[in-house]
Formats: structure tokens, C-alpha cells, sequence
């Protein structure tokens, strides 16, 4: 066994690209050529649209003409699971039913991270519940546009598949990060692992912070520091796909399947940006 702290060097190669993709203004391509509609007001016709996408692809878009009613949405979540509660006292005002994250966008920037979700900064790529054993890692993240913000400006959601990072890291990368874990107590899963014969991440850019490492191989210090400056420089090569919210719109994300993210908005004067979140497990 191996310890040690990754620290995000003064310039990064990476560091261009994160800046590029999450807070130089890009409007970025949309997940898919084209997005169900549906007039249908009931979970059970939507999740009929979504299953398939959501199989084949890790992860589905339907446009609504209406957002769900609040009941309509958690029994929509509740085709895929089980609704994880929301309990970090940070985001209590914006939590509705005790599961329901209401992500408004009103806020100016701030330091704050329980908050940043509900103001203009951009979110790091991630995977929800990275330090978490994997039961207890959501499966599925719920998101449902109730007003967009104000375009162009209005913030984007990404999603960069995690098979295409994989696939841009070397062999003895990957069997680094299959021995590397976050030094939690207790354990969580490893950064790299596979399930279904896919690959799966548990990680998040934690951008200047510092990430303390164990790794169970063995593996010198300077060997995991350089496969997670690898995994960094993967998770921001071109190729990101961007959610452009508009009302009614509804996205299912397999958080094992997507690393994803936000770029960085603006908070209007007048409505502000409003998505509502269901994470399931």
C-alpha cells in the first residue's frame, strides 16, 4: 500500500482545456441529434420514452409541454429507484418533499461549495457520490428544466461519457487508478472499476484542492500522480456534450456511464434559471 496528495501544479495542461469547456462561454453540441416530445402527463408514458435511451446510450431526453407536478416527478424517479434524501443543512431552503433539490440559479459567485450549485460558478466534471461506496453512490441523477434562465448566457449542463475517457488513458494508467481510492475511512470504491464490462469513475476534478490518495498495489507516489493528471487532461479533451435547458425539458443521467458538469452562468435580474433534481439509487 502507497499514500500521498495530489496537488494540481500551477499549470496544468489541462487547465486551458477545463477553462475552455466550463467557463470561456462555449455553447457546446447537445447530447443527442434529436429529443423526444411528449405531451403525456404521466411517469409511466415518459419512462416508456426515456428506458430505451437511457440503455442504449446512459442517458435520455424527453421535452415535456409541461413540467411534472412535483408528485408527478418523484414517482417518475420512482421508476428507476429509490429517491436519495437531501440532508446537507446547506441546501435546506431549496429542498421540496425531502428529496426534490430545486437548483436556481440566482446567486453571484461564491467560495461556498454546498452553494455554488445555486449560483453563476461553473461545476468541475464529476461523479455524483465519488467517495461513497457504490451502494450508496446514486445510480441515476433526475433533472427537469421549470425555466431556462436567460439565454445566451444561461448555464449548460455537460456530459462527457466515461468509456471515451477511458479509452484516452494508457493501460498502465487505468491499472493505476484501479488501485487508487480517495483516503476516506471507510473505503470507497476505487477511481477506475468496471461494471457490466464497462468502465466506471469514481472521481471528481476537485480543481485546486487537494486529493488525498491510498493506493492498494502499492504503486509509487509519482506513478499516481501521473495517471490522475491523465485522467484530468481525458476529462477535458474536445469532445463534451452540452444541455441546452429549455422548459419541460427532462435528462436522465447514469452516473455510471457520465461524468458531468456545468458551465458557468449568469444570475438575471429577472427569473432565474430553476431545475429540479432527483438523485436514485
Amino acid at each position: 500500500m502507497s499514500k500521498g496528495s495530489y496537488e494540481e501544479k500551477a499549470a496544468p495542461g489541462y487547465a486551458r482545456s477545463r477553462h475552455e469547456l466550463l467557463d470561456a462561454g462555449r455553447v457546446l453540441p447537445p447530447p443527442f441529434d434529436g429529443v423526444a416530445k411528449t405531451s403525456a402527463p404521466v411517469a409511466a408514458d415518459v419512462w416508456a420514452l426515456v428506458e430505451p435511451m437511457l440503455r442504449e446510450h446512459g442517458a435520455g431526453v424527453v421535452l415535456l409541454d409541461e413540467p411534472f407536478a412535483d408528485e408527478e416527478f418523484v414517482a417518475f424517479g420512482a421508476r428507476l429507484g429509490t429517491a436519495t434524501e437531501e440532508t446537507d443543512p446547506a441546501v435546506q431552503p431549496f429542498v421540496t418533499g425531502g428529496v426534490i433539490l430545486n437548483l436556481l440559479g440566482k446567486n453571484r459567485r461564491t467560495d461556498d461549495v454546498s452553494l455554488q450549485p445555486f449560483a453563476e460558478n461553473s461545476l468541475s466534471l464529476h461523479t455524483e457520490g465519488s467517495g461513497r461506496v457504490a451502494a450508496d453512490q446514486p445510480r441515476y441523477i433526475v433533472l427537469m428544466c421549470c425555466h431556462p434562465g436567460r439565454r445566451p448566457t444561461a448555464a449548460q449542463t455537460v456530459l462527457v461519457p466515461m468509456e471515451e475517457i477511458a479509452g484516452r488513458l494508457s493501460a498502465p494508467d487505468r491499472e493505476v487508478l484501479s488501485r487508487t481510492r480517495y483516503a476516506h475511512l471507510p473505503p470507497g470504491e476505487p477511481i477506475l472499476r468496471e461494471h457490466d464490462g464497462r468502465p466506471v469513475f469514481s472521481f471528481r476534478d476537485f480543481l485546486g484542492g487537494r486529493l488525498d490518495w491510498v493506493n492498494d498495489g502499492g504503486d509509487p507516489p509519482e506513478a499516481v500522480d501521473a495517471a490522475l493528471e491523465s485522467l484530468h487532461a481525458a476529462m477535458y479533451a474536445p469532445g463534451a456534450r452540452g444541455v441546452h435547458w429549455q422548459r419541460g425539458l427532462l435528462v436522465v443521467i447514469d452516473n455510471r456511464r457520465h461524468f458531468h458538469g456545468r458551465t458557468a452562468g449568469t444570475a438575471p435580474a429577472g427569473a432565474p434559471r430553476h431545475l429540479k433534481r432527483l438523485r436514485i439509487r
